[in-house]
Parts: structure tokens; sequence; C-alpha cells
């Protein structure tokens, strides 16, 4: 067993190279990589990594297997538990999860648990490895009993996955024309290829789920136009994707986008594909990006990767504050990224046409914590200074869509317009379950999977119960 304290580094395409395209950024390890940081791993007999993983994988078995260099047995050990593994293993904060508890980590780095993770799912990719999961397909009994999921996102996928494993006939609506929820049209490409999304979705197919796109649940077809048709369970999974917005003066300004538009625009419509697509996009030259989590820093960096010759990242707080990755934070700071912390706009300035030129921003001190528990920002007086831009990002966070809510009256909603359900994703009207962003605000990409996951086995025992 290795006494390396230091994790194998990933090897990444250089920032002043990256800056000028969408690739991805990490290349992944190679398999004497993945084989050195693999050796890292103490092999716990209580395995705290798995109770840090929303979804439980076994991570010391999988982890094994790679030193062992049974790599079918590793993706096998992963596909248990967890149907997107290829996703998790690049936008996972593994770093707040498993690798938070790695014991490894109390006396030098934590073991690159989502690196090894991504070195597996890349190979099943690859066609190097066969899905096992996939080939038992054929055992599954179908019980003939239609499944409903609504959004497609990451919390709908991992219910969808689950259900049709137990022969479940499980559809999926989307609203937009193409599935994968966040993960196509929040996550940019250089940080999750849309190809490895798609490739995904379509292992989903495999199992016989059925998507269905354009199909808006709340305006197209309402949550009992769904039990009409014959559907005897529906889980909602629709995320929060309504931005919110500072309503400040001037916010209505040309030149203004929310994140969740201006990555739509890039990410799922293709803006960044110039020349192939038509997909109208501010190309600004000093862009401005407001808030300190995934999103902004996603923004930031597209941004840049549009050609801008500036991006000021405004946040609230420090950045110690920041809730984005650590790994985001690094990778736009060696873009280039300026940093703005301790900073808050007050106002946007326009110019004769109503576009955007200048962001008026007073600096900040911390207090007291908030309900959060972090401390809270305060305004210096007299500290306000200006910043020329020509483009407006805000990324200051989100709330899911209240459509559903508008049609559905007998479905109890929490204050803040999330899903009033329990741990296993039960709501106030029998047969329907919830879970992800729509139940609990915005959260990662994992701690969806794990909701649409218990949901799966709660919505299994509610069909039963229904049967016996």
């Amino acid at each position: 067993m290795t006494t390396n304290k230091k994790s194998v580094p990933m090897r990444e395409q250089p920032p002043e190279e990256r800056i000028k395209n969408f690739n991805e950024v990490p290349y992944g390890y190679s398999e004497e990589e993945a084989l050195m940081e693999a050796e890292r791993c103490l092999q716990c007999k209580n395995k705290p990594c798995v109770s840090g993983c929303p979804v439980n994988i076994d991570i010391p078995a999988f982890i094994k297997a790679i030193r062992e260099k049974d790599y079918q047995k590793a993706i096998d050990i992963i596909h248990e538990t967890n149907s997107l593994p290829c996703i998790t293993g690049r936008v996972c904060p593994q770093e707040d999860q498993c690798q938070a508890v790695c014991i490894a980590g109390k006396v030098g780095e934590p073991v690159s648990i989502g690196r090894l993770e991504r070195f597996v799912a890349d190979l099943e990719l690859e066609k190097k490895l066969r899905n096992k999961a996939k080939i038992k397909k054929f055992d599954i009994t179908k019980n003939n009993i239609n499944i409903a999921i609504v959004g497609s996102g990451p919390a709908g996928l991992s219910c969808a996955a689950d259900l049709a494993k137990m022969g479940y006939n499980v559809t999926i609506f989307e609203g937009f024309h193409e599935a994968g929820g966040v993960l196509v049209y929040g996550i940019p490409e250089f940080r999750l290829p849309k190809s490895i999304v798609k490739a995904e979705i379509e292992a989903l197919k495999d199992f016989g789920v059925r998507f269905v796109t354009n199909a808006l649940i709340g305006r197209v077809l309402t949550i009992q136009d769904l039990f009409n048709q014959g559907y005897k369970a529906i889980f909602i999974g629709t995320g929060a994707g309504l931005p919110k917005f500072m309503n400040i003066p001037g916010e209505n300004l040309n030149g203004i986008y929310s994140a969740n538009e201006f990555l739509t625009r890039v990410n799922l419509m293709k803006a960044y594909l110039e020349g192939e697509y038509d997909t109208p996009v501010l190309k600004g030259k000093k862009v401005a990006v407001i808030g300190g989590g995934n999103v902004a820093m996603d923004a930031a960096r597209t941004a840049l990767r549009l050609g801008a010759q500036d991006v000021y990242l405004i946040y609230r707080r420090t950045e110690n504050e920041m809730p984005a990755r650590i790994e985001e934070i690094h990778h736009a700071k060696e873009e280039g990224i300026k940093f703005y912390t301790l900073t808050n706009p007050t106002r946007y300035i326009g110019d004769e046409r109503g576009f955007v030129k200048q962001v008026e921003c007073i600096k900040m001190e911390l207090g007291e914590p908030d309900e959060s528990g972090r401390r809270s920002p305060i305004p210096i007086k007299n500290s306000e200074f200006i910043i020329d831009i020509d483009e407006a990002i805000v990324a200051i966070g989100t709330t899911p869509n209240p459509m559903i809510q508008r049609t559905t009256p007998e479905l109890k909603f929490k204050k803040g317009g999330e899903i009033d359900a329990d741990e296993w994703g039960k709501t106030s009207i029998p047969g329907v379950f919830a879970g992800g962003d729509i139940v609990t605000g915005a959260a990662t990409v994992v701690t969806a999977m794990g909701a649409g996951k218990k949901a799966a086995l709660a919505i299994d025992q509610y069909i039963k119960s229904l049967l016996s």
C-alpha cells in the first residue's frame, strides 16, 4: 500500500489554449495515473466515503477493482447504485461529499474518488467495457404498469433508471426539445460534453424508457391529465429553473441576462458553435457576472470563451464563502477572470440606446452570521465605484417555475415555491412524488439523483400497496 499523501493530478488543457475553445478542460486519468491514485485508498472497513455519497456507491470496492485492473467489475459496482457515472464523475462536488470524509484526507490529500469514477465510466463509454446492467435488461420482467416522470434532469433520469430496472413502463416528459434538463442547458460543454449526456440518455432508452420532448407539464398537460392517461404514479423532478434578480435600478436595460437564459442560449441552443447555429447571444467585451456559485463560474468562463476581453466576477462575500467548487474557482482564476469580492451592484447605468454601459457597485464587509450560518454582508457607506461594462449576467440563484403549482391546486407547496415532500418524495397527492431541486431548492446533480433513487423505491412500494 502506498504512503503517498498527495493525489495524482489530472492533466488539463493549458489556460491560454482553453479560453479559445469549448473543449473539455480536464483530460481524465490515464490507466497508469488511475492505478497510482487507486493505490492511495486505505480500504477502510467502516467505509465513511460511502455514507458521504448521496447515491451510496461502494467506493472502496470499485477502487479495489481498479487496483486489480478489473475495470469491468469496477463499473459494475458503480452501476449498482449510479446510473450516470460519466456525469457524476465530472460534476459531482466530491470534495464536499465522499472525499470530505476520506480517511486518507486526515493525513494528506483525500483519494480522488471522482476522477477514478470518471476513469472507469469513460472506459465504458468508449465501449471497452460491457454495461452488465444493460445486458440484464433482457431478464427484467415487465409488469405493464405505467409511471410518468416530469422533467429529464438528474432527479428524473435517476428515478426513471431505477423504475425501469424494476420492470415499470417509464415515460419521461421534458419541456425542452432535448432531454437532459440542467445537464444540457446549464452546464457548459467544457465542463460536461453533451455527447456524454446523450450517451447516458441513450442507455436509458435501451432499458425501454420513453422520452416525450416539447411537453411542458402544467401547460400542455396537467398532473391530472397524466393520471387520466393511465399513469399509476408520477414523479416530478422539474428542478428550479426560474431565475432570481436583484431588483435594482437599470436591471431591465438591454445587455443584461439571467445566467439561465445566457447559458441556455449557449449550451442547449448551441450559440457557441458560430456559423453552425443562428442562436443570437450577446458577446460582450467587458462582462460583469453577479454571483459566486458554480453557475456564476460557468457564465463567466463561457463569456470569456465567446470573446470577452475582461470578465468581472462580482460577489458580495469573500472567496471563502463562495458556494462554487474550489476546482471551478481555481479554473476561473487561471483563465483570467477578475474577482471583485466583498462587492455588490447597486444600479446599472445605460447609454442613449438603452444598453448597459456601467455597473455601480458598493464595497461590503461581513457582519454577524445570517440564517444560513454565513456572515451577512453589510454595505460600507460612501464606498460606491463604477465599472465600465457592455454586458451583465445575473447568477444569484433560482426558484422553481410555478407552472405546476398554478395547475395543481391540491398539491402542497412551501413558501419558496418548492413542492412539500417527505424524505422519500411523497407529496400531498397520493401517487405523486417529487425530488431534486423542485423540493430542496438549487442543489447538486448527485443530490438530485439520490432523491430520484429514493423516490423510485417509494413509488415501487406505493404501487405494491395498490395491488395488495
